[in-house]
């Protein structure tokens, strides 16, 4: 993850249109729900009403929509016709699924929609738009706000879209969900990026990256599974999983006392348990964890469940390496499994 500048250096960049940090730092303003480039000519916002971003991606997961004015996706060039098409295309219906045979019944190659956006964007359309959707449905949940059908004005299409993206992901419309139980959610910063948790009076049932890809498989499956809706707010669990996260990214805890609550297969549920047995400072490979949990000719298998993890971090699955030593299968990033075993590395025993 790429480290800014302090927020006092950003915001003079800002002030003074500084080209110089073109590619530095995004920011997006709350009052709008707008991401821009540091060079936007577009009025400047006061400094409360900002928030910096190290990448366009993250501003989309946060919620926010590009500028129109400053195309902070784009790289110096007009886009091409479908990537504007499909750019208007994700706007008009934030939480709508555009899917290849869709495209293709109007007249777009998916190929060719993924080569041309990827090249003129940075990513490719599926990626965007799942960063766009999940953006939109954890807007809320990131405000802290305590209704999630509230009328959202600030960075979308319509309150329609919302409630669109709401129920697909949660898998019911908010009108409906009376009769389901409640996981409470929370948005994190951690140095490594925005993390989702979700909890309830048993524990801790999801803690994961925002910008994993099967982010948005989980909720729903978990969600199904459980009978329960999601609504933002504050829960015990939360907090104290809160607190101990700040410590161990400050290097000064290893071991995790939040309860967690495992929902899964009984396979899932041994190759998890196996997982929160590899001690910090330690790795495993997968033909090991296959003879942990007396299956060893099941190594795909454990590889599966392994990335069916719901708790990152607390179920230490960047633990988890391949034969020769080798990073793999990280859903977060290798990069961000990397950054976890040289923390962990790190911490002495003095320390936590």
């Amino acid at each position: 993850m790429a480290k800014l500048p302090t927020p006092a250096t950003m915001y003079s960049a800002l002030l003074r249109h500084d080209p110089t940090y073109e590619g530095v730092f995004w920011l997006g303003v709350r009052t709008t729900g707008i991401f821009c480039r540091p060079t936007c000519r577009a009025r400047t916002p006061n400094r409360e009403n900002i928030e910096f971003f190290a990448a366009p991606s993250d501003a989309l997961h946060a919620g926010f929509r590009p500028c129109r004015k400053c195309r902070p996706l784009d790289h110096g060039r007009k886009p091409p016709p479908l990537v504007e098409q499909l750019l208007a295309a994700v706007e008009r219906e934030p939480g709508r699924r555009h899917r290849d045979a869709e495209l293709v019944e109007r007249g777009i190659d998916p190929s060719t929609a993924r080569r041309q956006f990827k090249r003129y964007c940075g990513m490719t359309f599926q990626a965007y738009h799942r960063a766009r959707r999940m953006g939109v449905a954890l807007s809320d949940i990131r405000k802290g706000k305590t209704v999630l059908d509230s009328q959202l004005d600030q960075g979308f299409a319509s309150g329609s879209g919302f409630r669109e993206a709401f129920a697909r992901i949660v898998g019911t419309p908010p009108s409906q969900a009376g009769s389901l139980g409640v996981l409470h959610a929370k948005w994190l910063e951690t140095p490594l990026g925005a993390m989702l948790a979700l909890a309830d009076d048993r524990g801790l049932h999801l803690l994961d990256f925002v910008d994993r890809r099967g982010l948005e498989q989980s909720l729903t499956l978990l969600q199904r599974r459980l009978r329960a809706r999601v609504l933002p707010g504050e829960h015990p669990v939360l907090t104290q999983i809160v607190r101990e996260l700040d410590e161990y990214f400050q290097g000064t805890r290893l071991m995790f006392n939040t309860p967690v609550v495992l929902t899964g297969s009984p396979f899932q549920l041994a190759v998890w348990r196996a997982l929160q047995n590899i001690r910090p400072r330690t790795t495993c490979s997968y033909c090991e964890l296959a003879v942990k949990i007396g299956q060893p000719a099941a190594v795909r298998a454990v590889g599966r469940a392994n990335g069916d993890n719901r708790l990152s971090i607390i179920v230490p699955c960047h633990r988890v390496i391949g034969a020769g030593g080798a990073l793999t299968g990280y859903g977060g990033g290798l990069w961000r499994k990397q950054k976890l075993l040289d923390l962990e590395r790190s911490i002495t025993a003095d320390s936590c």
